[in-house]
């Protein structure tokens, strides 16, 4: 075993010598490592309160940080995605080590987030992986591409018809070297190409590495030939590839453009777009400049980190509908800081044109903290929602960080923060790897949530997490115009409730308001209003899902006026 170890080492090393940087074909061997038993599942979360961010009139509430498949495995690099016709359906896929083994995770719920099953080594590969991508067709075929990186990292696929229950034998898709694959599936309903799935990647067997892109119509069954989308620009090669779909079977797929040579920088963006099913593309190979963080020892963590771009698309209908996103991490190269953030450039007319660049996260500009591997959701409500990782929280570069989440309701040009995990984690490489902690993590939305979905040691290995975050209304609106003689606070209707229920107001004049919930022992468990108000009569709507059954109070401050009543939550 020993002597094979130290030969696909070797047959590894070999292949990446090339003037372009392999990024992540393969996690790192790690022979027959075995975790110390006081490691093994060792920190449990206890927490079960739920926090609350004001967005203009509207609070989002984000409930506890939750482990999808729990163990002393390693799970990292991953991605979520959710079945397009049954919300309360979702599949996340993540980098494992199971003792000297590697594999794709295969975590699915299908009641919403409520409860999760899954195991850590799809069977269908009995070879090593790396890489998952993941998408879910119009059918709620789970399709997972991934790469056999035994000796060239080549794809290969395989489907699941039940929720994750029974896979498909491993299909292979191409032969040729291969690294940092994705999916999409086309579920528009009126496309031309309506349930045709895709697979995107860079070609290293290529001198200057392309993205060249596969389909299948058959649910994984088989695939098409490989095409290529782009020819790299001199100087330059194609890496970290993103595809979705538009709201008409558009394709759209980002990349970025690494240096040949030197530290491999991150330096512009490609984009292409397909409007017949992926065989005919538009490219712009130089979409827009960017500077980004590709690094082998980042901040004093000494981790591996990227650049890679990531795409989201509106579908939701609204005034914003077919916008496209890219999001990257980038420094040095406004509106940038010297420290690493999160950029956004956005394109309203299919990618023709698009912005300049948009500073993502909302905290002081060159303060030594960083902001690295977002990814991008926008959501069926038209909010674009970026995930990331971010030790803003800490003072010292080497410290610990969270994962925040920024939120914006008017297509990027505005940003609220919120921290979405409810604990920080000391950023390393994981266990038995060096400086290799995955290079991405994901987010889904779908029932008036989003689904962040990150990895993060805590508990003593490296592990996938997510955490429900909720958009349900419970914005303030007025009544009417009519100002009100007297100050009122109204019964909330219906009463009892599950979950949602109406709560009415009336302030007689202008006031700093404030509207707060707690529970039987006097703990707030939410803020629903914290501003000031005119004149006038109001109804919220408040959602508490996450919250448990019982009595609870509500408390209406406006001025030196106050007002509490009861109300009961029934599940």
């Amino acid at each position: 075993m020993k002597y094979s170890v130290l030969l696909l080492i070797f047959i590894f090393s070999v292949t990446c010598l090339q003037s372009q940087e392999r990024w992540s074909t393969s996690k790192p061997v790690t022979g027959n490592y075995s975790k110390l038993p006081s490691e093994a599942n060792g920190w449990q979360n206890t927490n079960k309160e739920i926090r609350f961010y004001q967005i203009l009139n509207d609070a989002i509430s984000i409930g506890p940080s939750v482990r999808v498949l729990p163990n002393s495995n390693q799970q990292d690099e991953i991605v979520l995605v959710r079945n397009p016709l049954n919300a309360n359906i979702m599949f996340g896929s993540a980098n494992t080590t199971v003792g000297s083994n590697f594999g794709q995770g295969s975590y699915v719920t299908t009641n919403g987030g409520v409860t999760w099953t899954g195991t850590d080594v799809l069977p269908s590969f009995t070879f090593l992986t790396s890489d998952p991508g993941p998408c879910i067709d119009k059918n709620g075929t789970i399709i997972m591409t991934t790469l056999n990186v035994n000796s060239t990292a080549r794809m290969y696929s395989t489907y699941s018809t039940n929720n994750g229950t029974t896979w498909s034998t491993a299909l292979l898709m191409s032969s040729a070297s291969a690294d940092k694959n994705f999916a999409a599936s086309d579920d528009a309903p009126s496309s031309s190409f309506y349930g045709r799935s895709y697979a995107v990647w860079s070609n290293f067997a290529a001198g200057s590495p392309p993205i060249v892109i596969a389909h299948t119509t058959d649910g994984a069954q088989s695939w098409s030939a490989v095409r290529q989308i782009n020819t790299p620009l001199s100087g330059h090669y194609s890496q970290g590839c993103d595809i979705l779909t538009g709201p008409n079977g558009e394709v759209y797929v980002s990349w970025a453009a690494p240096t040949s040579t030197g530290n491999f920088t991150e330096d512009y963006a490609g984009f292409a777009k397909s409007t017949n099913g992926g065989i005919n593309w538009v490219v712009t190979e130089n979409a827009y400049d960017m500077n980004g963080i590709r690094a082998t020892s980042f901040n004093s963590w000494g981790v591996r980190v990227n650049g890679f771009t990531r795409i989201g698309v509106d579908r939701s209908g609204g005034a914003r509908n077919g916008w496209i996103y890219i999001v990257a991490s980038e420094y040095n190269l406004s509106p940038a800081g010297s420290d690493a953030d999160v950029i956004l450039h956005r394109s309203s007319n299919g990618g023709s044109t698009w912005s300049a660049g948009i500073r993502v996260n909302q905290d002081a500009l060159n303060n030594g903290k960083v902001q690295f591997f977002p990814a991008i959701r926008v959501d069926e409500q038209g909010g674009v929602n970026v995930v990331y990782y971010d030790n803003r929280n800490y003072p010292s570069l080497g410290d610990s960080c969270h994962t925040y989440m920024s939120r914006s309701t008017d297509g990027g040009t505005t940003w609220t923060d919120m921290r979405v995990s409810d604990h920080a984690w000391k950023v390393k490489g994981e266990a038995g790897s060096g400086n290799y902690m995955g290079d991405y993590i994901g987010v889904t939305s779908g029932n008036n949530k989003v689904w962040p979905f990150w990895f993060d040691d805590k508990t003593g290995t490296m592990q996938a997490w997510t955490c429900a975050v909720s958009l349900d209304p419970v914005g303030i609106d007025p009544v009417n115009n009519t100002v009100p003689s007297a100050f009122e606070l109204k019964q909330n209707f219906p009463n009892p409730f599950n979950p949602s229920t109406f709560i009415s107001f009336s302030i007689p004049e202008n006031a700093d308001v404030s509207l707060e919930v707690f529970d039987a022992a006097g703990k707030k468990t939410a803020s629903l209003l914290n501003e000031y108000k005119s004149a006038g009569s109001y109804k919220m709507q408040f959602n508490a899902s996450e919250l448990s059954s019982g009595i609870y109070f509500y408390k209406l401050t406006a001025g030196s006026l106050v007002s509490t009543k009861k109300m009961i939550l029934v599940k």
